[in-house]
């Protein structure tokens, strides 16, 4: 009995020392995994977390310009209303043509004599002009007279119904606009040589007839009656190109008029 007891008791420690072994084991296993799970949880927070699927806050987007897809009609053409009737229909008078008592073109003074007009056309020319203007149509002829030095200068506009009846009057022009008198200024280009020159612009004929007040002929070296002529011609194309451009700009603040 002693001995079997004794066996029996060998046989239980044996047990106790081997589940307290394996009891070890079991607490390094779950040390273990703790590590292991730690560490896990370590590397995740060191790099800044896994990835969600939650939105960040984004700033909202800046809108851009929009453009109207329909361009902008073209400002109007200041040739289109000196060149068409139905669009010329500012008034038209000599004194609004031929404004002021002087004028001035490239530093040189001129001053205005009488101005004129008429829908008589012919009755204010010479030679062969008035039955041109007659048979293109005209309407009207205003005039004026300026002088400079001696030498003097009648102008004539001359209004037709289209920019090809001006065209043709200009291209078949023959003789000359009648000289202007009065308001200071004496009779001449009578029975001498005077410069005619002639020209058109839109539905506008310009005439210029340029000599000496004391009835000198002019010859090709009279320098001072060609610039005399030039000045004038260009004083006339500006003001019948103004008419245009100011009933032009009247349209364009004025759309559908």
């Amino acid at each position: 009995l002693a001995d079997a007891s004794a066996s029996r008791d060998r046989r239980r420690r044996r047990l106790m020392i081997g589940g307290g072994v394996l009891a070890t084991l079991v607490v390094g296993a779950i040390v273990a995994t703790a590590v292991v799970a730690t560490g896990e949880k370590d590397d995740t927070a060191k790099n800044g977390g896994a990835p969600t699927a939650s939105a960040s806050p984004t700033e909202a987007p800046t809108p851009e310009p929009t453009f109207s897809s329909v361009a902008p009609p073209p400002p109007p053409n200041p040739k289109d209303y000196i060149s068409d009737p139905r669009k010329d229909k500012a008034p038209l008078t000599a004194e609004g043509l031929f404004p002021g008592r002087k004028l001035t073109m490239n530093g040189r003074p001129y001053e205005k004599g009488a101005t004129s007009a008429t829908t008589n056309c012919a009755a204010v020319t010479q030679g062969g002009l008035g039955t041109v203007l007659k048979n293109n149509g005209c309407q009207k002829v205003l005039r004026a007279t300026y002088v400079r030095d001696g030498v003097a200068i009648t102008v004539g506009v001359a209004v037709f119904p289209s920019e090809a009846s001006a065209l043709k009057a200009k291209d078949q022009a023959t003789g000359g606009i009648a000289p202007l008198v009065g308001a200071g200024v004496g009779d001449f280009c009578h029975a001498t040589v005077c410069l005619r020159r002639s020209n058109s612009a839109g539905r506008y004929a310009y005439f210029t007839q340029a000599g000496f007040a004391n009835g000198k002929k002019v010859t090709k070296a009279d320098q001072a009656v060609f610039r005399a002529s030039d000045d004038l011609g260009t004083f006339a194309f500006n003001q019948i190109y103004a008419r245009g451009k100011s009933q032009a700009s009247a349209a364009a603040g004025a759309p559908g008029q």
